[in-house]
Formats: C-alpha cells, structure tokens, sequence
C-alpha cells in the first residue's frame, strides 16, 4: 500500500535522528529504527534495555503486572508492597472502568491498597508489615482473592512475597491469596509485568472453577482492559449477536470469570503482546484456539465479528452478525461522510504500548488520514514482523528472568475444540488462528517503525514531518503540546472514550476532527519556527 502523500525521504529522517548519538549508541538505535516496506519486512530491534540516558517513554515491570493486567479486575484486592509512590503510580491513571451487575457487588477498583513501605522495612525487612495488611484487606472487605505485588524495594531486600502469600491463604481459609514477583527493573520494560500476570493468573486462577457456562457460543475476550468503556461497546456487539462472553482479560471481569474461563470454547485476542500467553497456555492444558481480533475501527469490528462467525461455523450467527452489521454501520457511515472532507489527507504518528499504535492505524485509514510514523513502547519483534519470526528470536538473559511454565494438557479438562483439520480449513478462509502479521505489514511503504522512541527523537520526528496529530502517554502530552501539534492520549484517552466497536468509532472521529481542525493549533510556535531561534540541539557525553 503506498502512501497518497508526499512523504519525506525517510532515509534522511533516519540518518537525522542518529546523528546527534554517540556512535555506540547510534548503532544500537539504528536497528530499532527501521523503513517500512509491507511486502518485504525488515527486521526491527525491540524487546532490549533502554540506553541509559536517553528518556523513554517506557514503564516498568510493575506497572504492566498490578497497572495492566490484574488493575481492571473489580473484586479482587491488589495491594502492592512498597512505597506508596507505586501505589499512587498505578492507580487509576488508565482509566479502567468497571460495572458491578448490582450495587452491593464488589468494586475495589476505586481503592489504593499499599504496605506503604518506609525506611525501616527497608532495613529490616517488610514481610510482618505485608502479612498485617492483607489481614487487615481481609477485615474489611472479605475478597474473593488478594494479590500482592512485589515493587523495586522488595525485590532488593529480599522480603519472600510468595511464602507470605502461602501463609495468608492457609489461614484465611476462603480466600485465594497469591503474589507476583514483579519488581520493577524485572525486565526490559512493562512487558516483562505482563508476563510474569500472565503466569501468575494462569496459576492461581484459571480453573479453579469447573462450572458449565450456558450459551452456544462461549469465548473470553484477552487484552482489552475496558480504558473509557471499551469493553461495554463491545459486550453490546456480543450480546446484540447472541455470542456469550464467558470472561474479560482483564477489562470489567470478575475473579469468578477468570476462574471459569476455561469453559469458553474460543479466546479473541485483542492485545496481542500483553496477553498472548494466555492464549497459549490455554489452548496447551484446555484445547481453546485463540484467534487476533480488533475492534478498533468500524470496518475491523465487522471483520472481527465475521471471523467469530466464521470459527463457529453457525449459519444462524452468520446471519445475526451481517444484520447487526446492517444496522450499526449507516450511523457510522453518516458521520464519516460528514467529517471525513475535513481531515482526508492529514497525518498521524502513534507511540504507544499494546496493539494501540498497530490498531488505532485502522480508524485513521477510515479518516483517509496516513500515519507516517508508528512504534510500540515494549513490543517484541513479532508483534511488529508477525508471528513468523518467533523461531528466530534469540532468548536473552532478561527474557530468562522470566519464569516460564511448563504447560501440558489436563488428564480432565483437555478437549480440543477444533480438530487439525477444521483449524487448517479456518486457516485456509483467511481467520488467524494462533497467529498475528504484526503491524509493520499494515503500514504505508517508507513509513518509518521506531521501536522505544526517544523525547529527542519525537521532537525530531514532529519538527520533520510536522505531522497534524500526535498519539502517544501522558509523559510527552504537554510537550508536544507546546510544539504546535495536539496530542491524544491512547494509553488513557484522556476524558475520551469509548473508541471501540461501531459506537467508539464514531466517538474517535469527533474527538480527531475536533483536534486536527481547532485554529488554536496555528497560534502556537514550535521552537524551530520563532524568530532568530536556534536549531533544536542536544548535547551527549562521549
């Protein structure tokens, strides 16, 4: 697919955006900065540490486990050992929303639960203080399930987060209470928390209920974490469609869910990097296919829901999800029509976690907007190569730091839901079963894909393709901001929301075309445009 505007040699941008580093660090950064070409995918560096110095817009292994993955889950309590800074860090600042089925149900999201670490627990350790408070938790609340998770402090001094973890469960009798070791510097980035969640949930609460789950088409929905009520609009299509939601990973879930979710006869992957895992592991021990979706886009959510359709084989569904299709897409259409004049031909840059930079690329399209830039704070290569790859990539010394489990299939449980064959037909029908292209073949022939971009070099990026919309986190929001270009948030959508599903995507292009078409953006002067105004520099240490 090649680009309908005139895009900058991105050669040059390259060689632009490494000249400034010393050499080592110029060679490292030139191979996480690559030019796309969808037909013959480059290899792209990711998945490494950070250069020691440069700003990242990465966080940390803590952040992905507590802040990602078990953060959306209403009724479980999630205490972290540590300072209270991290608590504070992770508290609320993705905006998960929940909905409690009544008003006695629990919700502990709303809560900020820490040991709340000090310096004498640093000295001389802080088990008692973590073993204290998850009574206290229990006191108070009752929870179904306690987890703890270990912060930067912990892991340093050694406190054995697991063993207390043991030690509350046995006496608490009837609550399930386990730890992560997910310390913040485990890891390259906060893709080492998702992991390390992921074995963690895996172990101590998939399965632990074997309950028949009624409905004809039973699936769990991974890696969609309910930011501004993504996962409602979804749940809407589902319902409207007749398909059951067994369980969320993690987006407005349950820990009974969770437990259960085994029982689901397929898993919808939306997070390809933060939840793939799971959907290994499940299929290992239980025989569930997973399956890539997005519903990020009107046009990908009516694929989406056809490639469910089409994995369950049900002419009756079929039916169902063209009719709903039907009905959700004149509105979505009689808004595109009316805003899509105003930002045809405009461009867009995504640095952000998860799948967003890859996903959100699919309603910019429906805009006719191009993104000329994009890259993931912590993917690995094959969520930007595909799958493909995966034989090919080497285990490093931080990936080994991350325990994996040996999966084999449940003596009971296990019951593939799929022969071979039927999997291959699937295949063969163009559904990807167990597989993800990644993003790179998506994107516009000499795009650039710059994995763990640096402050610097998204400040050379915008003065150089002076781009008319920034997304990206909260940490550059105001500095672009005063570039001259307006910045959307996609890790937290700022007070946006929802953007999935025919509905979210039509909430998007409002908020775009509100952002792209304001004037107030041309009253403002980037520092390379103010008169008499030095070129950007920066100095480095050889």
């Amino acid at each position: 697919m090649q680009a309908k505007i005139h895009l900058p040699d991105p050669s040059l941008i390259k060689e632009e955006l490494i000249n400034k580093y010393p050499a080592k660090v110029a060679k490292k950064r030139s191979k996480s900065i690559v030019i796309n070409d969808p037909e013959t995918i480059p290899e792209v560096q990711a998945n490494v540490r950070t250069v020691p110095g440069i700003i990242t817009q990465r966080g940390c292994s803590y952040a992905g486990c507590k802040g990602v993955v078990l953060g959306p889950t209403r009724d479980i309590v999630n205490i972290t050992h540590g300072p209270i800074g991290c608590s504070f860090y992770s508290w609320l600042t993705r905006r998960n929303q929940t909905r409690p089925e009544s008003p006695t149900d629990e919700n502990f999201i709303p809560y900020c639960f820490s040991t709340d670490m000090q310096e004498e627990n640093v000295v001389f350790g802080g088990e008692k203080k973590l073993k204290q408070a998850i009574q206290e938790a229990y006191d108070l609340f009752h929870p179904k399930a306690i987890a703890i998770f270990s912060t930067c402090p912990v892991g340093l001094i050694g406190d054995d987060v697991h063993a207390a973890a043991r030690e509350m469960k046995e006496k608490l009798g009837d609550c399930n209470v386990f730890g992560f070791s997910c310390e913040g510097y485990r890891g390259v980035s906060q893709s080492a928390g998702h992991h390390i969640a992921n074995n963690g949930v895996f172990k101590h609460m998939v399965g632990n209920n074997n309950a028949p789950v009624e409905g004809k088409f039973k699936l769990n929905l991974l890696g969609e974490y309910n930011i501004g009520g993504d996962a409602f609009e979804i749940e809407r299509l589902f319902e409207k469609c007749g398909i059951t939601l067994v369980a969320s990973f993690s987006g407005n879930s349950t820990v009974g869910a969770i437990e259960n979710s085994h029982m689901a006869d397929l898993n919808v992957i939306l997070c390809h990097r933060s939840i793939n895992y799971m959907g290994d592991m499940m299929e290992t021990k239980y025989g569930i296919p997973w399956m890539k979706v997005n519903f990020v886009g009107a046009e990908s959510s009516a694929k989406s829901l056809r490639k469910i359709a089409e994995y369950f084989g049900d002419a009756g569904l079929k039916a169902r999800v063209e009719e709903v299709i039907a009905e959700e897409m004149p509105k979505v259409k009689a808004i595109i029509d009316e805003i899509r004049p105003r930002t045809e031909g405009k461009t867009a840059m995504l640095f952000v976690g998860g799948s967003r930079a890859h996903h959100y690329q699919d309603l910019f399209t429906e805009l006719g907007m191009t993104t000329v830039a994009a890259g993931y704070e912590f993917a690995h290569r094959d969520d930007y190569e595909g799958r493909e790859v995966l034989p090919s990539i080497k285990i490093d010394a931080d990936s080994k730091n991350i325990e994996e489990l040996k999966i084999t299939a449940d003596p009971e449980l296990y019951n593939p839901r799929k022969s071979e064959a039927e999997l291959e037909e699937l295949k063969a029908k163009g559904l990807e079963i167990n597989g993800y292209e990644g993003m790179m073949k998506q994107m516009v022939k000499k795009s650039l894909v710059v994995d763990d971009v640096s402050h610097y070099e998204s400040e050379k990026l915008i003065e150089l393709y002076k781009p008319d919309i920034f997304c990206a986190g909260i940490k550059e929001k105001y500095v672009v901001q005063k570039m001259g270009v307006p910045l959307k948030q996609l890790h937290s959508y700022d007070y946006g929301g929802p953007y999935t599903g025919f509905e979210g995507a039509v909430n998007f292009y409002k908020d775009i075309d509100r952002m792209v078409n304001n004037p107030v953006w041309k009253l403002i002067k980037a520092p390379w445009e103010k008169e008499g105004a030095e070129a950007l520099e920066a100095s480095y240490v050889a």
